[in-house]
């Protein structure tokens, strides 16, 4: 075990339970190379394990798919590294749980004019809900994962950290596990990089030691997200107008699903300057565009916050703010920020820096500190996004 600043204790391969017992143990088993480490090395430690796995969407679509996830090959996988391992295996059908939840929630998002993450979706409400339940019906002490973070243990019970690998941590898609779910959560390979996951893969002769990991969402299977939606949510497809931000029309759009926030590529409007877009007006099916000086966000407003922190989020920010590091895309660092709590109960979140093209549906992960392996203290999607979008704000910001 290990100790961090905040009084934050770290557990790694041990398990989180601590009392050197073996413990009956269900690992979430995708048939990618880190959950089947997973199971190996729990069952090499003498744990009774049991490997599960989700089929989650059309496995037609993803048969022979390479970087693909819970579903197919990926399902085929996950029973064969079960059965050299000697451990019982069980695939559940969650297709239609999985389509309600997280499918047609991206497509509605995405309709929205907003920008979703649904892996944050499927971990919250598939994978640490719905099969965590599974596992304590299954009498099982824990549920493991190959998620690369840590939990540790606070003041107020369990904590969740970033993975020690950079390149790896997956912290910022699971802000929204709630204190009562990391309880029960193991995650063994949170304190390593992924070349010894690999070795330890060719250690425990696993099949599928050289397996490409998973590759963006994984029911989206050429990266077209716009037929997805089209198919779940028929008609979505809407031609409306490209708005400039001092309110000109430019030209026409084929369906707001088709454009991102910061998107400058594509636009097919003529103009002497370029154009940038700012904005997704669902309600008038609009795409608002403009100077890439609009893209510049420095607050941030949060739906659904999930606190992990010591205490509650009220006494976190003791009416004055509370002084936290923000991250609101997976691949960046966490910057300085301030969190506070409006009378009314609304989150907002002070960007030092600012950021570049933040939007709705996006997730906001607060830590404690910007070093590798820093606690989470929660997060929230971004409501809205402060953005400098009148006449008035044309400057560029610093």
């Amino acid at each position: 075990m290990k100790r961090r600043k905040n009084d934050v204790s770290t557990q790694s391969l041990e398990s989180p339970i601590g009392d050197g017992k073996r413990k009956r143990v269900v690992v979430a088993m995708s048939g990618g190379v880190d959950s089947s480490v997973v199971a190996g090395l729990l069952a090499r430690s003498g744990h009774e394990v049991i490997g599960i796995t989700l089929q989650l969407y059309d496995h037609g679509e993803a048969v022979g798919r390479k970087g693909s996830c819970c579903a197919g090959q990926d399902v085929e996988d996950a029973r064969r590294v079960a059965q050299s391992l000697g451990i019982p295996h069980y695939v559940l059908d969650y297709e239609k749980r999985f389509s309600e939840a997280v499918m047609q929630s991206f497509a509605d998002s995405y309709v929205a004019g907003e920008t979703p993450i649904p892996c944050v979706t499927c971990n919250q409400k598939i994978k640490f809900q719905d099969l965590l339940l599974t596992a304590r019906d299954l009498g099982a002490d824990l549920l493991a994962t190959g998620h690369y973070v840590q939990r540790g243990q606070g003041r107020d019970g369990a904590a969740l950290l970033r993975g020690a690998d950079a390149a790896r941590d997956q912290s910022y898609f699971l802000f929204a596990t709630t204190r009562e779910q990391l309880e029960s959560l193991w995650f063994p390979l949170g304190g390593m990089p992924k070349s010894d996951v690999r070795a330890l893969a060719h250690d425990l002769g696993l099949l599928v030691a050289e397996k490409s990991d998973s590759q963006d969402i994984c029911f989206v299977p050429k990266g077209r997200y716009s037929d997805v939606i089209e198919r779940l949510k028929p008609g979505a497809l809407q031609p409306g107008d490209i708005v400039h931000v001092d309110g000109r029309r430019l030209g026409r759009h084929e369906g707001i699903i088709n454009y991102t926030i910061g998107q400058r590529r594509g636009l097919k409007i003529a103009s002497a300057d370029p154009l940038f877009v700012l904005r997704l007006d669902a309600k008038r099916n609009e795409v608002v565009v403009g100077p890439r000086a609009f893209l510049h966000t420095r607050t941030l407003v949060l739906r659904n916050v999930n606190w992990l922190g010591d205490g509650s989020l009220e006494e976190a920010v003791n009416g004055s703010g509370a002084e936290v590091f923000a991250r609101i895309r997976s691949s960046q660092a966490p910057q300085p920020a301030t969190v506070s709590l409006d009378h009314d109960g609304i989150v907002r979140v002070a960007l030092r820096y600012g950021e570049q093209g933040a939007a709705a549906g996006q997730a906001c992960v607060l830590y404690a500190d910007d070093s590798q392996e820093a606690r989470v203290l929660g997060g929230g999607w971004i409501a809205e996004a402060v953005k400098a979008d009148t006449m008035d704000t044309l400057e560029s910001p610093a």
